[in-house]
C-alpha cells in the first residue's frame, strides 16, 4: 500500500518501514560488485562469521562475511591488507546501519592473476597432480638436504641458520636459481632437474620469502608444478608467509608456511634426538634390570627344586630298600600261591591215580600178553587172565564169553 506524503497527506512511516524501503532501494540500485579497500578492525566471531571495515583515504564502510563464505577463503584476512570484496550493498535494519554483505574476497590486484591462479589450480587438480595419495613421504632423518632458491634470498639465510641450529651435522647443498621475475620459473625447473640428476640429497626445499602476488607468481607456473611432481626426490615448499598459497605449495609433497618452517620440518632436532636416545637408553636399562630380576627369581625357584647329590643317593638307597622289601613280600605271596596251586593239582592227580581208582571198587584185568582188557571179545575161552583189586589179585581162566 502506498502512503500519501503530499503536503496535505496523512501517511506516516514506521522506522521498520523506512529502513526496509531504503534497504530494498539500495539492493536494487547496487547489485553484487567488486569494491576495493583496506581491511581494518577485523573481528572474527565464535560463530565463524567475519566482521570488519574496509576503507580508503577518505571513507569506510562496515562489512560482514558469513561463515559459509569465510570458510571458502584459502588465505587469512588481516588488518592492513588491501582487498577487493564482492559484496551486496544493503542496510542492517535492527541497527539502521549501512553495510556490505561480502560474498567473496581477494587481495587487491589479484583480479586477472587470481583468475589465472584459480583456473590453473582447478586444471591440475582435475589431473590428479595434487592427489594426497601421490605425495612422497618426507624422510625423518635425511643424510643431506638440498635447497632450491636464490643465493641472494633472505630465505636462504633463514634456512641455513635454522638447519645449523637444529642439526649442524646434516650437510646442505644449494641449487641456485632466481625466485622472482620473468623466466624464474624455468630456472627453478632446471635447478630441480639438476638436483635430481645429481641425486645427492634425500629431500629438497623450494623456498623464498614473502611478497606480493606478482612477486610470487613464478611459483604459480604450470611448468614448475609439473617439475615438482616429476622429481624423484621429495619436495617441501616454503614460499612466502603463512597466508601465501601458490600452485607450488599444492604440488609439493609437503607445504610449510614459511622457509624457516620448511627447514624445521625436514631437520630432526639434534637436542630432541639426544633426549630420545637418553630416554631410550633409560628404558633399555630399566628393561634389562627387570629381566635380570626375573632371571634371579627364576634361579631361586630352580634352586629350591634342586636336590643335593648325597640327598638324592640317600633317597635312592631308601627307595631300593623299599623296593627290595616289596619284592620279597611279592615273592612270598607268589610262592604261597604256587604251593596252593601245587597242592590242589596234587590232590586232583592223587584222586585220579591207579590206587585211588582201585580203592573206589574198581579192578584192572590183564590178558596173557599182560595188556589191560577193555573188551571181553578180545579174550579166548580157556585164556588165563589176572585181575588186580585194591588189595591183592586173582588168576582165572575164561570159561565162556557173553
Amino acid at each position: 500500500m502506498e502512503l500519501d506524503f503530499s503536503p496535505g497527506g496523512t501517511g506516516v512511516l514506521s522506522v521498520s518501514q523506512l529502513l526496509r524501503s531504503a534497504r530494498d532501494m539500495l539492493e536494487r540500485r547496487f547489485p553484487l560488485q567488486w569494491i576495493a579497500g583496506e581491511i581494518s578492525n577485523l573481528r572474527p566471531a565464535a560463530s565463524g562469521h567475519l566482521y570488519f571495515t574496509i576503507k580508503d583515504e577518505s571513507a569506510q564502510v562496515d562489512c560482514v562475511m558469513f561463515r559459509s563464505r569465510a570458510a571458502a577463503l584459502d588465505w587469512e584476512p588481516a588488518d592492513g591488507l588491501r582487498v577487493e570484496v564482492r559484496a551486496l550493498v544493503t542496510l542492517y535494519e535492527p541497527r539502521g546501519r549501512f553495510q556490505l554483505n561480502v560474498e567473496g574476497m581477494r587481495r587487491a590486484g589479484l583480479g586477472p592473476l587470481y583468475e589465472r591462479f584459480l583456473k590453473l589450480k582447478e586444471k591440475l587438480e582435475r589431473e590428479g597432480l595434487f592427489d594426497p595419495d601421490a605425495k612422497r613421504p618426507i624422510p625423518a632423518h635425511p643424510k643431506q638436504i638440498g635447497v632450491v632458491t636464490s643465493l641472494a634470498a633472505a630465505a636462504l639465510r633463514d634456512v641455513i641458520t635454522t638447519l645449523r641450529r637444529r642439526n649442524p651435522s646434516i650437510p646442505v647443498v644449494v641449487y641456485p636459481a632466481p625466485v622472482q621475475g620473468e623466466g624464474a620459473a624455468a630456472k627453478l625447473v632446471q635447478a630441480l632437474a639438476r638436483a635430481n640428476a645429481r641425486a645427492e640429497c634425500d629431500v629438497l626445499l623450494l623456498v623464498r620469502g614473502g611478497g606480493s602476488i606478482e612477486d610470487l607468481w613464478q611459483f604459480n607456473e604450470e611448468a614448475l608444478a609439473r617439475a615438482i611432481r616429476a622429481s624423484a626426490i621429495p619436495v617441501v615448499a616454503g614460499v612466502g608467509h603463512e597466508t601465501d598459497f601458490t600452485i607450488a605449495d599444492f604440488a609439493a609433497d609437503e607445504r610449510a608456511p614459511t622457509p624457516t618452517a620448511a627447514a624445521e620440518l625436514v631437520s630432526p632436532s639434534l637436542e630432541a634426538l639426544r633426549q630420545r636416545i637418553a630416554q631410550t637408553a633409560l628404558r633399555i636399562s630399566r628393561q634389562t634390570a627387570r629381566r635380570l630380576e626375573y632371571a634371579m627369581q627364576a634361579v631361586d625357584t630352580l634352586a629350591r627344586r634342586l636336590v643335593h647329590p648325597a640327598e638324592r643317593l640317600r633317597a635312592s638307597r631308601l627307595d631300593l630298600r623299599h623296593l627290595a622289601a616289596r619284592l620279597a613280600a611279592a615273592a612270598t605271596v607268589h610262592l604261597n600261591e604256587l604251593r596252593r596251586r601245587l597242592d590242589v593239582a596234587g590232590a586232583r592227580l592223587q584222586s585220579l591215580g591207579h590206587d585211588a581208582v582201585l580203592a573206589r571198587g574198581y579192578s584192572v584185568t590183564l590178558d596173557a600178553r599182560n595188556e589191560v582188557v577193555r573188551d571181553a571179545a578180545r579174550l579166548a575161552v580157556g585164556e588165563r587172565i589176572v585181575t588186580t583189586f585194591a588189595r591183592g589179585s586173582v588168576e582165572s581162566e575164561v570159561k565162556s564169553k557173553a
